[in-house]
């Protein structure tokens, strides 16, 4: 354990400036839309007064938080689209950079007396706290712009609104943020999923070198087309079907849970009888 906490420390030190970069520029980003969209909106009812003499109440809506995010949906989407490219992509330097680095780490890392196991889950866990931290930062961000929204726009204009109904303003966020449980479980099982599948990918690569680009490719579309496909049809055949949504839901976890456990399983195998330094 203490091996694999020490694995999980190594490899959040390596991202870490990366992970506060993202942050940073997620901040910066979301909150300057915002400022912008509520100085914008001030503007544009200041001119309907001097034009008309009329108080903005009389043509405009109240003004509100929830709407400013739905107006500004493309800049909250950019930094926490970043991110995901950005993640996706250290899920496989997170491997390869052990074999490019300069001091040769990986035949430290692949000699460790505990055994090669650690280093796989190690690397998991951070990838999955990464994602996480940038998730719950997002959560921790949205009622701290609400905040900032609130005290630009003017009191007795400004209609209250809930995070909740914020992040459900914004597609990406009702995607990264959704409202049930069975949902999250879907959308986050299916992140994790092709995560374990990359891992697996990356090891066959390692383990067979050129012939092993191919195994690696033929058995990420191969699990694709096991999630896919069985969903498809279960959809298809529903509501005329002999399956209710609730048992098409089940099916599609243990598919998800069957190419998770598949795919650690095979990993965890190349990981300690094939890959070599």
């Amino acid at each position: 354990m203490s091996h694999y906490l020490k694995l999980v420390h190594l490899e959040i030190h390596r991202f870490r400036y990366m992970l506060f970069g993202l942050m940073g520029l997620t901040a910066l980003v979301q909150i300057g839309a915002i400022v912008f969209r509520v100085l914008g909106e001030i503007e544009e009812r200041n001119a309907y007064f001097q034009a008309t003499g009329k108080a903005s109440e009389t043509f405009f809506a109240p003004m509100s938080f929830t709407r400013a995010v739905a107006d500004t949906q493309f800049w909250f989407a950019v930094p926490i689209g970043l991110s995901i490219a950005t993640l996706v992509l250290y899920a496989f330097l997170i491997w390869y950079r052990d074999w490019i680095g300069r001091n040769t780490f990986v035949y430290r890392l692949l000699a460790l007396p505990a055994g090669r196991k650690p280093v796989y889950f190690a690397k998991l866990t951070a990838l999955l706290t990464f994602v996480f931290a940038m998730v719950g930062f997002q959560l921790l961000l949205m009622p701290i712009a609400r905040e900032i929204y609130t005290m630009i726009a003017p009191a007795d204009q400004l209609e209250f609104s809930y995070i909740a109904d914020a992040i459900l303003a914004s597609r990406l966020f009702s995607l990264l943020l959704p409202g049930s449980f069975g949902t999250f479980v879907v959308h986050y099982g299916l992140g994790i999923m092709g995560v374990l599948v990359a891992f697996t990918a990356i090891l066959l690569e390692r383990s067979f070198r050129l012939i092993g680009i191919a195994y690696g490719l033929a058995y990420t579309v191969g699990c694709i087309a096991l999630v896919v496909y069985p969903a498809y049809v279960f959809g298809m055949s529903y509501p005329r079907g002999y399956l209710y949504a609730e048992e098409i839901f089940a099916i599609q976890l243990a598919i998800l849970g069957l190419v998770a456990l598949v795919s650690v399983w095979l990993g965890l195998y190349l990981l300690k009888k094939k890959v070599s330094a």
